[in-house]
């Protein structure tokens, strides 16, 4: 793995030294290269004094051994780390609990599973509080949890790959933006002391077509031991890895962004004009260090004017003092994960998620994402797919050893269903880490250290084949497939899309492992009906068919999709549910990407639907279904008022240079008036705008009085005057361009006289 992972954070064994007057001079030096960080230098240092020191004490070698296995840990050499460690845990009964979990995560590097496993038993004996030591001792009992997909993946090793180490991708245009320690530029490189490796930058790849040209097919056997014995737990199996073919060298992604330190890990938003990335603390162009002489990671943001990214900012939550870095924007750009080691975590490094305004470019506190995701090693490398959920790696969740990548379902920001490894082949002895992909996992890349696992960090593609299920809806009374039947997916309780079958009844899918699937197949003048299909155990055939028969009904379908109000786009992970109010019973379902739903009623009963989502107005609405000879479907739509969320009261104008509410205003405000009635616990903020005309204290006293004046109408017609706030921005947000010295009509400059509302609290 790189080591710009590792600058991340500089944690480890509370080392004790000898005093320096009794150290032989070999140590000291050896001792000088270890607390500067120069691990190459530290690693030859102390393999000589332990070679050449014939009148060495037992305690400087005690001292130096602990040190040496340390220095290989940070160069990621495990084969040496497990040498050094073994020789440590044969030679002293009385060690830091930390060297058998160095131990046992060096073995498992290695594949020695077996023999990791009871250096987890051990360091679990020692460090009881440590959950690590249990629960990789339980899950290396069974080694095939980890490859029960394994066979459907194929990887390809880049042609973008050079000799020195390449990692985290990331989506940009139609090709990849990625990290590089390579030296295209022909100019002197400066290199890192930690490894003597040159600093890291950004660098760009235009077109992943050319990525997708496999060249000649190679093997690896996973899973055998690498230095002989301890064996690894499971029988050796293939991994197949394309080899690549020749391509014209990558260009430097932005020579702006680009410095004489560390560039890392990046982010970009939707409309790819906006980058978040990680850099080394700089100041002026100067190296920033912390108070104990570290250099630690920023996150900064930047905005591409004209093709050139420009106005390059840290973050507000940056600190001298931790590191943050490794960003990733939620698919709507509203949230950035992040991994950063600052006070209060659970372990070494934590995924952490802040919120953003996309709009405004302001950012929020950030958030641990919690246990269910953080534990007590390093959490790291994060990246949301297209559906929200969140990909990572991890050293501290059960894995196959170093760094694995991780997959978490989140449900309104939680982890809902815990974690789950990606598996082999994605996840290897050695490192993996930098994982982005599709919403279906189909495709994608990400990074690893498994070809040579030393001082080596390549990209690899990965495609997953389809294990294909067909669903089929038939009549039941006939057995005539039904066309045009809706086929509602449920992927472990939660609704995803919603397919239409063909001519033939049928509809299809590529089904994930670990899965449990619901089929929901709706159609008008039948009941709805449902089928389970679970993947829990594998299937070796490539097609599969479950089938779904249909009686005709008198019964109502009632199906319906959720929407925010703010931008009347779906709204996924709201739990809506359906209560018959005669009879009391309930269905509930959790919306996916589409914001979907759809329920079975029974005739003449009374029902209500109730939507609800955190920090959104809990939205209800009731009917009554009336028996008819064939059954009908009712087709409504939610929407949702969210905290934050702005509308503007597009026909509340003002008269020039005055604040009284208008008539066509007050009929505006008479809508802001039924929304208020309809969720009384929902708090706003009346915000009243100006043109650019007069001066600006005018302007600000001006909106105020028309903010105020919107807030009395709504005062004076029952709304409590403590859930209303008022509040003038003068001329600060014009719309359309019409700032001081433009000449614009005005119809142009009334545009800007407006006031919206924003929603405060909800309940």
């Amino acid at each position: 793995m790189n080591r710009f992972i590792r600058v991340l954070l500089f944690a480890g064994l509370a080392f004790w030294s000898l005093n320096s007057q009794a150290q032989s001079a070999r140590l000291r030096a050896a001792n000088k290269q270890f607390d500067n960080y120069s691990y190459v230098s530290a690693v030859r240092a102390y393999e000589e004094f332990l070679r050449a020191d014939k009148k060495k004490e037992p305690a400087e070698t005690r001292e130096a051994m602990t040190k040496l296995g340390y220095s290989y840990r940070k160069l990621q050499d495990m084969r040496n780390a497990e040498r050094v460690y073994g020789d440590l845990v044969k030679e002293y009964t009385d060690l830091d609990s930390e060297v058998y979990l160095y131990y046992a995560q060096a073995l498992a590097a290695n594949g020695k599973y077996r023999d990791s496993q009871k250096m987890y038993s051990q360091y679990g004996e020692k460090q009881a509080q440590d959950l690590r030591g249990r629960r990789f001792t339980v899950s290396y009992m069974d080694m095939g949890r980890f490859y029960q997909d394994s066979s459907s993946y194929r990887l390809y090793d880049l042609p973008i790959n050079s000799r020195q180490a390449d990692f985290s991708p990331m989506y940009y245009k139609n090709g990849l933006v990625f990290v590089s320690a390579r030296d295209e530029s022909g100019a002197v490189k400066r290199v890192f002391n930690w490894n003597q490796t040159p600093f890291l930058d950004l660098y760009f790849h235009p077109d992943t077509n050319q990525l997708r040209v496999p060249g000649s097919v190679v093997t690896r056997t996973t899973g055998a031991a690498v230095l002989g014995g301890g064996g690894d737990g499971k029988a050796p199996t293939t991994e197949v890895i394309e080899e690549p073919q020749k391509l014209t060298k990558a260009e430097i992604f932005s020579k702006t962004l680009n410095t004489k330190y560390h560039e890392g890990p990046m982010t970009f938003t939707k409309d790819q004009n906006f980058i978040v990335f990680t850099r080394n603390n700089t100041s002026k162009g100067k190296s920033g260090k912390s108070s104990d002489g570290v250099k630690k990671l920023k996150l900064y943001s930047s905005v591409n004017k004209g093709g050139k990214w420009v106005d390059i900012k840290e973050l507000p939550f940056n600190s001298s003092e931790y590191s943050v870095g490794h960003p990733a924007f939620s698919p709507d750009n509203t949230k950035l994960y992040f991994a950063s080691d600052m006070p209060g975590g659970f372990g070494g490094t934590d995924i952490y998620v802040v919120e953003f305004n996309p709009s405004s470019g302001e950012w929020g506190t950030p958030v641990n994402m919690g246990k269910e995701i953080n534990t007590e090693g390093n959490e790291m490398f994060p990246f949301a797919d297209e559906g929200g959920n969140l990909y990572f790696s991890s050293d501290g969740h059960e894995g196959l050893g170093g760094l694995d990548v991780f997959y978490a379902e989140l449900r309104d920001g939680v982890a809902y269903k815990g974690v789950q490894n990606a598996g082999a082949p994605i996840n290897s002895e050695k490192d993996d880490f930098g994982f982005i992909t599709d919403r279906t996992r189909t495709s994608g890349y990400f990074s690893s250290n498994r070809k040579k696992g030393v001082s080596d960090d390549d990209i690899y593609a990965f495609r997953r084949t389809c294990k294909q299920l067909n669903i089929l809806v038939f009549d039941a009374k006939t057995g005539s497939p039904l066309e045009n039947a809706d086929v509602r997916i449920l992927r472990n309780g939660v609704n995803q899309d919603l397919r239409i079958t063909n001519i033939e009844g049928r509809t299809d899918l590529c089904i994930d492992t670990n899965t449990e699937y619901e089929f929901k197949a709706i159609k008008e003048g039948f009941a709805m009906n449902s089928a389970r299909y679970s993947t829990m155990t594998q299937s070796p055939r490539a097609v599969m068919e479950i089938k779904i028969y249909l009686e005709r009904s008198e019964n109502t379908i009632v199906k319906g999709v959720v929407k925010t109000e703010v931008n009347q786009q779906p709204a996924p992970g709201v739990k809506v549910t359906l209560r018959n109010d005669k009879d009391k019973s309930e269905q509930t379902v959790i919306t996916g990407p589409d914001g979907g739903y759809e329920f079975n009623t029974k005739p003449n009963a009374p029902y209500t639907i109730t939507a609800q989502k955190e920090r959104y107005a809990t939205k209800k609405t009731q009917y009554t279904t009336k028996a008819k000879r064939n059954a009908k479907v009712i087709t409504d739509s939610l929407g949702l008022y969210g905290v934050g969320d702005v509308f503007q009261l597009k026909n509340i104008y003002y008269d020039l240079n005055k604040f009284f509410i208008r008539p066509d205003a007050a009929r505006e405000l008479d809508h802001v008036l039924a929304i208020l009635k309809e969720y009384p616990q929902m708090q706003i903020e009346l915000r009243s705008h100006t043109d650019a005309r007069a001066t600006d204290t005018y302007n600000i006293r001006l909106s105020e009085n028309r903010a105020r004046a919107a807030m009395d109408y709504l005062v004076a017609r029952g709304i409590a005057a403590s859930r209303l706030m008022a509040r003038g921005y003068g001329e600060a947000e014009i719309l359309n361009g019409c700032v001081d010295g433009v000449n614009c009509t005005e119809s142009e400059h009334q545009q800007n006289r407006r006031t919206e509302f924003k929603v405060l609290a909800v309940q």
